[in-house]
C-alpha cells in the first residue's frame, strides 16, 4: 500500500509552485512573518486501486466570476441561486480545478491529459514525486486548451520519452478545425500518435468510454484492478453541482449540448448503478468521489480513505 504525506517544509517549499487562486494562498502565523504561505491545496493525492497506483494532480486553478455565464445557462437565474445556496455555495462565483491522472501500471506511468501549461503540469508531477521524462503514455481525453496545454513548451514537447493516445473521432475533428492550440500542441506530435475508438484498451485494465457530446470525439476512461473500478470521466461533467445535480443544465463548453446532457445521465448513471469511484476533471482537488442517483441527478460523495484501506 502507497502512502504519502506531506511535512511542513515540503509544503512550503512546494508553496512557491502552486497555481491556485490569490485568495487561496493568505497566510497567518510563523508563514505569514516569513513571507511564506503554505498552500491551500497540496498538489497531488496518491491512491490505490487493485496493482494500479492512481496519483491526481492539481495542475492549476482558476476564479470564476458569474459562472451561470457557463454553467446553467438555460436554467432561470432562481433556480440557479437556489441549487446554489442549498449546496451552500455561493451563485455569483465559483473556482475551477484542473485535474490530470497518473496512473502507475507498475511498467508504464500513463498521464491522463496535461492541464493549461506545461510549468502547471510538471511541477505537480514533481510535487508527487515523478518527472515528465518518466511519462510512458500521453493519453489526451479531448482537445480542449486546457487538457491539451502541457504537451508543447518552448524547447519542445514536455513529454520526450512518451507515446502519445487519443480518440480517431477528436483528433479528426479537431485537425480539420483549424484551431491554434491544436496546431501549437497537437500537430507537432501527430507523427507519434496512435488513435481508439470506445471499447480499445490503453493497456490492460484501462477502456476506452465513448462520452460524445462535450466535444465531438470526448473520451472517458474505465480502470479496473483487482476487483476495483474508477471511471475517468474527463468533462463528461463540470461541477460538481451545476453539472451533477442538474445534468440537463447547459454548459457553455459543451459543443453539442444535448448530447453532452444525455452522456451525462447515461455515463454518470452507470458509474452510479455500479458504485464505481469517480475522478472528474473540474471536480473539487483531489477530484475523487463517489456518486449517488438523486432526484433527476447525481449527488457526490467525496473520496476521503476508501481507495488506500
Amino acid at each position: 500500500m502507497t502512502r504519502s504525506f506531506m511535512t511542513r517544509r515540503t509544503a512550503l517549499k512546494t508553496a512557491a509552485l502552486l497555481p491556485a487562486a490569490p485568495a487561496l494562498l493568505t497566510g497567518s502565523g510563523a508563514a505569514a512573518q516569513t513571507g511564506e504561505a503554505p498552500p491551500a491545496i497540496p498538489r497531488y493525492r496518491r491512491m490505490q486501486l487493485g496493482d494500479l497506483t492512481v496519483t491526481t494532480l492539481l495542475a492549476g486553478t482558476r476564479e470564476l466570476e458569474n459562472p451561470q455565464t457557463i454553467f446553467g445557462m438555460n436554467a432561470s437565474p432562481e433556480d440557479f441561486a437556489a441549487v446554489s445556496e442549498a449546496a451552500y455555495i455561493p451563485a455569483d462565483k465559483s473556482l475551477n480545478f484542473f485535474t490530470p491522472t497518473l496512473v502507475e501500471t507498475g511498467s508504464e506511468k500513463i498521464l491522463f491529459d496535461t492541464g493549461l501549461s506545461p510549468d502547471g503540469i510538471t511541477s505537480a508531477l514533481a510535487a508527487a514525486g515523478h518527472s515528465a521524462d518518466e511519462i510512458t503514455h500521453v493519453v489526451i481525453t479531448h482537445m480542449h486548451g486546457d487538457h491539451i496545454g502541457g504537451l508543447m513548451g518552448e524547447g519542445g514537447a514536455t513529454f520526450a520519452n512518451a507515446a502519445y493516445i487519443t480518440g480517431q473521432t477528436e483528433f479528426d475533428h479537431w485537425a480539420a478545425a483549424g484551431n491554434d492550440n491544436f496546431e501549437a500542441k497537437v500537430r507537432p506530435l501527430a507523427e507519434k500518435m496512435s488513435f481508439l475508438k470506445g471499447g480499445d484498451s490503453v493497456v490492460s485494465g484501462i477502456t476506452a468510454v465513448e462520452a460524445f457530446g462535450h466535444t465531438p470525439g470526448h473520451m472517458a476512461f474505465r480502470l479496473e484492478s483487482g476487483g476495483k473500478g474508477l471511471m475517468l470521466a474527463a468533462d463528461t461533467t463540470n461541477h460538481y453541482v451545476w453539472s451533477l445535480q442538474k445534468p440537463d443544465w447547459e454548459v457553455k463548453f459543451d459543443m453539442d449540448k444535448e448530447a453532452a446532457a444525455a452522456t451525462r445521465k447515461s455515463l454518470l448513471g452507470m458509474v452510479a448503478a455500479d458504485r464505481l469511484a469517480f475522478i472528474g476533471y473540474h471536480m473539487p482537488f483531489p477530484g475523487v468521489g463517489h456518486l449517488e442517483a438523486k432526484g433527476d441527478g447525481f449527488h457526490f460523495h467525496p473520496m476521503t480513505y476508501q481507495l488506500n484501506v
